[in-house]
């Protein structure tokens, strides 16, 4: 009976024991039963884990699936967005672009539109000098003896082409009636005109692609040193081609003002905003193509052309419609809103465009500055004492902007609307022209000042001082592995070790083939930005 009742009560104590354990810990049992595992989250405290949290999950793991349970918990579920920091600070970075894209982009618009008015107010300005002054050179050539070997300068004879190719194409320009071939446009119905526009754009840029080389082959054919072997058909045939060039280009610039003041002039306005709306139609052509940096570059440098080319339309529609109503200031208040319509369109275009390339190409807005720097040292290497081109040729190359035909239109459009008259009329005009020396002055000094320091912003001042021979040279020289690495192998050398090094040599030559080829492909992403030229495609960007 001892016995029996030592083992009841030790039976008892044991099972207080478990009592006082699952009251303690009762997750084990849960946790046996499959219901609620342990889970490495729970508050531990002294060895314990916390009752409340135990209980509220199996409250949750017990509850069957309800509509209501699963509303409150989208309602209540919570994230944290710094798990994925990375990516958040990248897309914010990417909206920071967007925003300094207008700023950025209309600081390198304006400063090449300035340069492309440096350029076309040099044919008007200090052209029509250099050209009196290489005449009277010719003049006085037999008073003061000829010494050397050329009567006049290389510089000196590329500007009596220009100045002659100017008078023939102005004189040519005289036979081409504008208003015959504005109303002969007028004539034409909507879609076609909007046909024609689309083609006068297209055939302008293959004009300006082929048009510089035109005039490159003239000055150089003209220039070439005597003693070397002559390989060109000639100095006259040359010019003949560039005076023809110039005229075509000139009666297509006219075509298209003609285009553009029929369009202010109709009624409904609908050719106009037709037009506009093709500027919208580039951003679907541009956006959506993958951009290196280099070919933003070409493609920024074309905008710029394109927009001084527009204000220069502009202008020469608005001289058209003021001769047309007795120059009636009034009439310009009329033209004020279509004028503002053509700017604005044009701005918005290329903001967006260039925003939205930089966002999908993952470029930065500060590409711009390196832009402007590119420019602001073609400004001041044409400076130099050694320099190989002329400031507005180097304008020319870069951006697309031949301003001969441009100039030539513009002084036929103003000849024909102006009717000069009497002394007091030349008076007006020989101090316009003062006017125009004088802002052309003006307008050199403030963009060489500007480029100076773009310059050194850039840390591009070393490359002003290297030879013309060391900017192009860009191949590499095999280095000393290279050449132990293909170095024929000595008599010593086995078969296998022969044959092992010649499939060496071989997977290495594909390889670096391989290399070259995508160096190739992809050569705008490390090619210097100066040495970029514009004519080496037809249009605005490689694609």
């Amino acid at each position: 009976m001892a016995e029996l009742s030592g083992t009841e009560l030790s039976e008892e104590k044991e099972a207080e024991i478990e009592l006082n354990k699952r009251q303690k810990r009762p997750w084990q049992d849960l946790h046996k039963s499959g219901k609620v595992g342990l889970s490495a989250d729970l508050p531990e405290t002294l060895g314990f884990y916390d009752i409340s949290v135990v209980r509220r999950d199996q409250r949750e793991h017990s509850a069957d699936p309800s509509l209501t349970r699963f509303i409150c918990t989208e309602l209540t579920r919570g994230y944290f967005l710094e798990h994925n920091e990375a990516k958040y600070t990248e897309r914010r970075e990417k909206v920071y672009t967007c925003m300094r894209i207008p700023k950025e982009l209309e600081k390198l618009m304006i400063f090449g539109f300035f340069l492309c008015v440096d350029a076309f107010l040099y044919v008007f300005t200090l052209l029509p000098l250099r050209v009196l002054l290489a005449l009277l050179r010719l003049l006085t050539l037999p008073c003061c003896g000829f010494s050397g070997s050329r009567l006049l300068q290389p510089a000196q004879v590329c500007d009596m082409l220009r100045g002659l190719i100017l008078v023939l194409c102005f004189s040519m320009m005289h036979y081409v009636d504008y208003s015959m071939m504005y109303h002969l446009i007028r004539g034409q119905s909507v879609i076609k005109l909007y046909i024609i526009y689309n083609m006068l754009e297209v055939a302008d840029r293959l004009f300006s692609s082929f048009g510089q080389d035109i005039l490159d082959a003239l000055y150089w054919t003209a220039t070439e040193p005597k003693e070397r072997k002559r390989d060109s058909i000639g100095v006259i045939p040359h010019f003949f081609m560039a005076v023809f060039y110039v005229f075509l280009h000139a009666i297509l610039i006219m075509v298209q003002a003609s285009t553009l003041n029929v369009a202010f002039n109709s009624h409904n306005k609908s050719l106009l905003t037709i037009m506009m709306s093709n500027n919208f139609v580039e951003i679907k052509g541009s956006v959506f193509k993958k951009f290196e940096k280099n070919n933003l570059f070409q493609m920024s440098n074309s905008d710029i052309k394109e927009r001084f080319t527009s204000y220069v339309l502009l202008l020469i529609v608005c001289l058209r419609n003021m001769e047309q109503f007795s120059w009636n200031p009034d009439h310009l208040w009329v033209l004020f809103p279509d004028v503002f319509m053509v700017v604005t369109s044009e701005v918005a275009v290329d903001i967006i465009k260039h925003a939205f390339i930089t966002k999908f190409n993952d470029i930065t807005a500060d590409v711009y500055s390196e832009y402007r720097a590119s420019l602001a040292f073609d400004l001041v290497s044409s400076r130099q004492k050694n320099a190989c081109t002329d400031y507005s040729d180097s304008v020319a190359r870069r951006m697309g902007f031949i301003p001969l035909p441009l100039a030539v239109l513009l002084i036929r459009v103003v000849m024909s609307s102006i009717k000069v008259q009497g002394a007091l009329s030349y008076t007006c005009v020989f101090l316009f022209y003062l006017g125009l020396v004088t802002l052309k002055v003006l307008n050199s000094i403030v963009l060489l000042g500007k480029s100076c320091v773009y310059v050194k912003r850039a840390n591009m001042e070393d490359k002003l001082f290297e030879g013309p021979s060391a900017a192009p040279s860009t191949a590499k020289s095999p280095s000393k592995a290279d050449q132990a690495r293909y170095r024929k192998p000595s008599g010593k050398t086995n078969t296998t070790h022969h044959s092992q090094f010649c499939t060496e040599c071989w997977f290495n030559s594909e390889e670096e083939e391989a290399q070259g080829a995508s160096e190739l492909k992809h050569r705008t992403s490390n090619k210097d930005l100066l040495e970029i030229d514009r004519f080496t495609i037809c249009g605005n960007r490689i694609d």
